[in-house]
């Protein structure tokens, strides 16, 4: 799949954020990938509350990392993402690039699959929120 990003969020990284070496510790990572895709959601529109309230909830079956030169305290970086439709799981690719040399700290892929009413299914209503954003 092509590096075509269709949102990316800019963020700084903080003092706490890292460990005893200086560098982000790992599970910052995921915090900064789940805060990009709810500010790519609510760009699309979609608010996660109102779909709790639907009965909606989307939630993170699988996430795979692989981390390539550590974010120190101090560094800018953008999280980047693009998602795909697979079956019944939508597949978010978010990457970070720290700035401004755009170097990779760290390429991910996030499944996220839908429960209804409790009920691992399709969501019609995301899926069409989501169509324009959507890669083949």
């Amino acid at each position: 799949m092509e590096n075509v990003y269709c949102y990316e969020l800019k963020m700084k990284v903080r003092d706490y954020e890292c460990d005893l070496q200086g560098i982000v510790n790992n599970a910052n990572y995921q915090h900064y990938m789940e805060h990009t895709r709810h500010e790519f959601l609510l760009h699309a529109g979609i608010s996660f509350a109102e779909m709790h309230q639907q009965g909606i909830d989307a939630v993170v079956a699988r996430l795979n990392i692989a981390f390539k030169t550590p974010l120190k305290s101090g560094d800018e970086f953008v999280c980047k993402l693009k998602v795909k439709k697979d079956g019944i799981k939508y597949v978010f690719y978010q990457d970070i690039f720290r700035i401004p040399d755009l170097k990779c700290a760290i390429k991910s892929q996030v499944d996220t699959v839908c429960l209804v009413n409790g009920r691992l299914s399709e969501c019609p209503e995301l899926d069409q929120l989501l169509t324009p954003w959507l890669t083949t």
